[in-house]
C-alpha cells in the first residue's frame, strides 16, 4: 500500500469521525512535525548505505605540443550491499580508471578495486577495506513497480555529494538506446532528477526499498532518466560475488529468486511478518555436487545458510564469502515435511584441472598458460593477472574470433581469468549458452582489446 494512498484514506475517514486504526504514538509524531515526509524517512534511513565514487582516468595527450598524458576526474556513486565493504555501481564509472575512491556518508574516504564487472549489463562490483560494518540498503523487488508511484533517487550530482531528488515511476520494461555502442533493456523510466554522477546509485520506493540502480539520462532531455532494475541487478551480482568465482569454491546448488509477496498483498504480509518478498527455491543440482550429497532437493527454499537469513541468491553467496574448499556449511530449507537443516562440504573446483585443458582446447580452440601479472597490469592497474596464449586451434572458436599466440587472455563474460580454473567456470557454468557470443577481453601489446566468440557450447 502506498503512503499517499493510506494518507488520502485517512482524511476520508477523519472526515466521516471514523479511526484510521494508526498508532497513537505515530499520529501524535506526524501531528507534532508534519515536515517530517515519507521521502524524509527514507533518506535517514537509507543515507548511510549510500557512497560517493571519485576516479581518475589517464587519456593520450592533446595535440602535437603535448608531452604527457592528461588525467580525467570522473564521478559516481555507488550503493552498499555487503556490511565488508562490496560496493555494487556502473561498469561505465570504473570503465577505463586508473584510481577509484570512495567516500562514505559519514565523510571518510577509501581506495576501492574492481572485483568484477559485467559491460553488458553496465555493473561493477567494487571492495573497499573497512576497519567497522558499514550499513547496507534494504533490498525491495522492481516485479511490482507501479506507473505513477513515488520514487527517490540518491547520488553523486554533479559532484554533489549525496543529492537527493524524488519524483514518479514514468515507465517500466523500456529499451533504451543511447548512441550506437550504448543500449539497454527493461529499464525503468523516472522523471527523478538524474544527472552525471547519479550513475550506480540507488532508485527507491516510499519504502526505502531498492527498486533500481540509476543508470543513463536522455541528453538533451528533461525529466527523463532510467535505472536497472533491482532484480536484474541481484542477478548479476550474485554470480560476481559467488564462492565458485571468488574462492574456487563449489556447492552446486542452482537457485532460483522468486517474488512471492507484493504491494497487492500487503495484508496477508501485515498477519505474517516472516512472510519474505522474496525467496530463494531450488532450482536444480549440479551432478555428483556438494549439494546433492547433502539432500538438498529441487522445490526446497533456502531460508539460512550458515545461520544468515537468506531469501535471495545474492544472500546466499553473502553468507559463504568468507568459506573456501573443505569448509562445512549449514543450509537450512523448508521442504513440504517441514525445515530441514543439512550440513554440506565445500567441494574445490581445481578437480576440473585435470580435464580442464582438454576442455579449453575443445570448446574454445586454446592453450594457455600463466601469464606475468606485471605485463597485465601495465594495462590496466585495475587488472590482476591473466592467461597466456600459448597454441591456437586454425578452426577453433578462439582463432575465428582473432584470439592470436602470445595474447593474454583476462577476461571471459564477466569474468577475470587469472587461472584455469576461472576459464573452467565460465565453460562449465549452467547459463553458459546464454553467454553466446561469448565476450573476452586480452591484452595484445600493452593495450586491452575486446571480441566475441561465436558458437561456444
Amino acid at each position: 500500500m502506498r503512503w499517499h494512498l493510506t494518507l488520502a484514506a485517512a482524511v476520508l475517514l477523519s472526515a466521516a469521525g471514523l479511526p484510521v486504526g494508526a498508532p497513537a504514538a505515530a499520529a501524535e509524531h506526524a501531528h507534532a512535525n508534519p515536515r517530517r515526509s515519507p521521502v524524509v524517512d527514507v533518506v535517514q534511513r537509507v543515507r548511510a548505505a549510500v557512497v560517493n565514487i571519485h576516479s581518475e582516468r589517464t587519456v593520450p595527450p592533446a595535440g602535437d605540443d603535448a608531452v604527457a598524458p592528461n588525467r580525467v576526474n570522473g564521478m559516481g556513486t555507488g550503493i552498499v550491499i555487503d556490511p565488508r565493504g562490496y560496493i555494487v555501481t556502473n561498469h561505465h564509472v570504473v570503465e577505463d580508471v586508473s584510481v577509484l575512491r570512495v567516500r562514505l556518508s559519514d565523510g571518510t574516504s577509501a581506495s576501492a578495486r574492481v572485483v568484477a564487472r559485467d559491460a553488458e549489463s553496465d555493473l561493477a562490483l567494487l571492495k573497499i577495506d573497512v576497519n567497522r560494518a558499514l550499513p547496507t540498503i534494504p533490498i525491495g523487488t522492481s516485479s511490482d513497480v507501479l506507473v505513477g508511484e513515488t520514487v527517490i533517487a540518491i547520488g553523486n550530482a554533479y559532484g554533489y555529494e549525496h543529492s537527493v531528488t524524488s519524483g514518479i515511476v514514468s515507465a517500466v520494461k523500456r529499451d533504451v538506446v543511447l548512441n550506437k555502442d550504448v543500449s539497454y533493456k527493461q529499464l525503468i523510466q523516472t522523471d527523478a532528477s538524474i544527472n552525471p554522477g547519479n550513475s550506480g546509485g540507488p532508485l527507491l520506493n516510499v519504502n526505502g526499498e531498492l527498486i533500481g540502480v540509476n543508470v543513463a539520462i536522455r541528453a538533451g532531455a528533461q525529466g527523463i532518466g532510467f535505472a536497472i532494475p533491482v532484480d536484474s541487478m541481484l542477478r548479476v551480482t550474485a554470480e560476481m560475488l559467488s564462492v565458485r568465482r571468488r574462492n574456487n569454491a563449489w556447492h552446486g546448488l542452482v537457485g532460483k529468486d522468486e517474488v512471492v509477496a507484493t504491494d497487492a498483498d500487503v495484508e496477508t504480509v501485515a498477519a505474517q511478518p516472516e512472510t519474505a518478498k522474496r525467496r530463494l527455491v531450488v532450482n536444480r543440482l549440479e551432478g555428483g555436487s556438494p549439494a546433492a550429497k547433502a539432500g538438498v532437493q529441487p522445490g526446497d527454499v533456502v531460508l539460512r545458510v550458515n545461520d544468515q537469513s537468506v531469501c535471495c541468491g545474492l544472500e546466499m553467496e553473502r553468507a559463504l564469502l568468507e568459506t573456501h574448499a573443505g569448509d562445512k556449511v549449514s543450509v537450512v530449507v523448508r521442504r513440504k515435511d517441514g525445515e530441514q537443516r543439512l550440513e554440506l562440504v565445500l567441494a574445490a573446483t581445481d578437480r576440473l584441472a585435470a580435464t580442464g585443458p582438454d576442455l579449453v582446447w575443445r570448446k574454445l580452440g586454446l592453450r594457455l598458460q600463466g601469464a606475468p601479472v606485471e605485463a597485465v597490469t601495465r594495462a590496466n592497474a585495475q587488472l590482476h593477472g591473466g592467461m597466456t596464449v600459448s597454441d591456437v586451434r586454425a578452426d577453433g572458436a578462439a582463432a575465428k574470433a582473432g584470439i592470436q599466440r602470445g595474447d593474454i587472455l583476462v577476461g571471459l563474460h564477466q569474468f577475470e581469468m587469472l587461472t584455469l580454473e576461472n576459464v573452467m567456470f565460465v565453460l562449465n557454468h549452467q547459463d553458459l549458452a546464454s553467454f553466446n557470443p561469448l565476450r573476452f577481453y586480452i591484452v595484445r601489446a600493452g593495450k586491452i582489446h575486446q571480441g566475441w566468440m561465436q558458437q561456444v557450447e
